[in-house]
């Protein structure tokens, strides 16, 4: 078991350094939730409500989009270039140290 860094800003700057674990199939939805931050996640991580979206701010490397997820953020609002559904991105060794910011809600 290994666990790596996740670092949230809030939606008043404030960054949050978090644990995951990479041996739970989690996804940043999930652990925001898990940290008490306010991410409401309403369809359950099934990206179908935008609840979850966050902006990518580091060079981490993400999987591409699925088709899924690039229509529901077709439909989101306060939508960026860096724009990524938190429920889509799970925690892997391969984004420790990935920052994200929480778009607005």
């Amino acid at each position: 078991m290994q666990d790596v860094k996740v670092t949230i800003i809030d939606r008043e700057g404030v960054d949050h350094v978090l644990e995951a674990p990479t041996d739970m199939s989690m996804n940043i939805m999930e652990l925001c939730k898990a940290y008490e931050l306010p991410v409401l996640g309403e369809c359950g991580g099934m990206a179908m409500c935008a609840t979850c979206q966050c902006y990518l701010e580091s060079d981490t490397d993400l999987p591409e989009q699925s088709d899924d997820e690039l229509d529901m953020l077709d439909q989101a609002f306060h939508v960026e270039d860096n724009s990524r559904l938190g429920c889509q991105i799970q925690i892997t060794d391969d984004i420790d140290g990935i920052v994200l910011r929480l778009a607005p809600e």
